[in-house]
């Protein structure tokens, strides 16, 4: 029998990786009608190799779309900045060239007030001194620059707005959508809650 696929395979494979099963029908007496031969019977084991060959062959034609993505916009550049090489282009598909988001983000754990400087925050990690951030919950938002960070405050320039518990601070408050390419405003995020009472 086939090696049948059963799931997704590497994309940098150097031979086609589908094998076909070569079907064979029921070879039939023409006179008594008595089957002298069994053909291929057709089992599930079949029917998912088909499925995972055609889902495996659409997600490398995706991958490959993407390559070929990546090089026309590195091309389009080169063109306009040449020997940039693609370094500010990102085509959204979850595989930077050469550049990243920086995906910091941490809780505000407590509310404060316009003109607050020192910010308690759950996680320090990813920020530093003298760069940029987002302060932003679902009714306000504003850059600010940090001055100090510490093992759980944040010291920032001075608030222009006040901010509920629970706001969030980011290097970049972008959500990249990886499916449809696309780069949109990341939520603040509220949640719904349901206590249930157990005796």
């Amino acid at each position: 029998m086939n090696k049948l696929m059963t799931g997704e395979i590497p994309l940098n494979f150097k031979k086609n990786p589908y094998e076909r099963t070569q079907w064979h029908d029921d070879v039939k007496d023409p006179v008594t009608g008595e089957i002298i031969d069994d053909g291929t019977p057709f089992m599930s084991e079949f029917a998912n190799n088909f499925e995972w060959g055609i889902f495996n062959a659409y997600r490398y034609m995706i991958e490959m779309y993407r390559q070929m993505e990546r090089m026309r916009v590195q091309m389009e550049l080169d063109g306009r900045v040449p020997g940039n090489s693609g370094t500010f282009a990102d085509t959204l598909d979850g595989k930077s060239n050469k550049i990243t988001l920086d995906t910091a983000l941490t809780d505000i754990i407590e509310a404060v007030a316009i003109g607050t400087t020192t910010l308690k925050v759950a996680s320090v990690e990813g920020f530093t001194a003298f760069t940029q951030v987002t302060i932003f919950d679902d009714e306000h938002s504003e850059d600010v620059v940090i001055t100090e960070v510490g093992t759980s405050t944040i010291k920032i320039q001075a608030l222009k707005n006040a901010y509920k518990k629970g706001a969030k601070m980011a290097r970049s408050n972008v959500s990249i959508d990886t499916v449809n390419a696309e780069m949109g405003v990341g939520d603040w995020q509220t949640y719904s809650v349901e206590l249930v009472e157990v005796v």
